[in-house]
């Protein structure tokens, strides 16, 4: 049996509970690649997990990550459009934390034209993310406008540019100058929430907007009602500011004829996550090679040994864009 070296956490806790050991290659299924893992993506997921408050699905693996890029060295019997060579990224169920790891194939994707591993693994959890909730789901459109919460975040940078390249108009909430620049140079109107009031500020270019995507909960959703235009939505897939909303006006949200829409990602079924890869494969791929979308942003890339640092850094939620570890 081949080995390789994964990080695992002992408990929940602070990062000084991840480590590092040696564990068998796993073995792919049927429909399944088997992926020697380049760079594996860090995201807010995995720090909750970490942290023993994200409940995992029944039946994935208890190993942290879930997006990678690498290089596919074994194929599953059924796995017909990719070959042993091929270079990938993918959403992964759990287990990106590795040297390597089982991906379903209906899960990858090829890597853009133009873009490096390292840059293709900053693609899986964002794109699928906004391209279900935002535009599978809600189908939103040219001419429309969208405010994004978090907006330098990885999930916010991903939203802004998509929303960009099918001309939304956007603005986004973000905590210093610095990522104002950043969301500015997305195309989007900065707001600092440390600052500024966002519905303010929104209704000095316009009256209101007609998608918020959501990475906080319970702290803006009365504002995020009152900016909101008729027949707007709101797309919760985040609650960094809390779940529970003391009180709820429904007449508000009839009165505006509002959609509400909570979303999760990782307790999908494989069949749902491929549709949400062929849809980005179809009508957003192109657009990543052809620099129609602008790239993912790096804050930084840390050796899968310094994992405990790179939690670190997500838990002082200063940083701008994706972080990453290199395997």
């Amino acid at each position: 049996m081949y080995k390789m070296k994964q990080i695992n956490m002992r408990e929940a806790g602070d990062p000084d509970v991840l480590f590092i050991e040696t564990a068998v290659v796993p073995t792919p299924k049927s429909d399944e690649l088997l992926i020697k893992v380049a760079f594996a993506g860090v995201n807010r997921p995995d720090i909750l997990q970490r942290q023993g408050l994200y409940p995992m699905p029944k039946g994935v693996t208890p190993i942290m990550g879930l997006e990678l890029s690498g290089e596919v060295v074994a194929l599953g019997e059924n796995v017909k459009n990719f070959n042993i060579g091929d270079f990938v990224c993918a959403l992964t169920d759990g287990g990106a934390y590795a040297e390597y790891c089982v991906v379903k194939a209906g899960q990858t994707l090829p890597i853009p034209k133009g873009y490096t591993l390292q840059e293709a693994a900053m693609l899986p959890e964002t794109f699928f993310t906004v391209w279900a909730n935002l535009f599978m789901q809600h189908q939103m459109k040219q001419g429309e406008s969208l405010l994004v919460h978090g907006g330098s975040s990885g999930i916010g940078i991903a939203a802004l540019a998509i929303a960009k390249s099918l001309g939304i108009k956007t603005f986004a909430t973000v905590g210093n100058a610095e990522k104002c620049k950043v969301v500015e140079q997305l195309g989007a109107v900065a707001i600092n929430y440390k600052t500024e009031n966002f519905v303010e500020t929104i209704r000095q270019h316009q009256k209101g907007v007609d998608g918020v995507l959501d990475l906080v909960g319970a702290g803006y959703f009365e504002q995020n009602l009152e900016i909101l235009n008729k027949d707007g939505r709101i797309f919760l897939i985040g609650f960094m500011g809390g779940n529970i909303v003391e009180q709820v006006d429904l007449l508000k949200i009839a009165v505006k004829r509002a959609t509400l829409t909570g979303s999760t990602m990782r307790g999908r079924t494989t069949e749902e996550k491929s549709a949400i890869a062929q849809s980005l494969l179809d009508n957003v791929w192109e657009k990543l090679s052809n620099s129609e979308i602008a790239k993912p942003i790096l804050h930084r890339c840390y050796d899968f040994r310094e994992v405990q640092q790179a939690h670190r850094e997500i838990d002082k939620g200063t940083h701008i864009g994706k972080i990453l570890l290199v395997f």
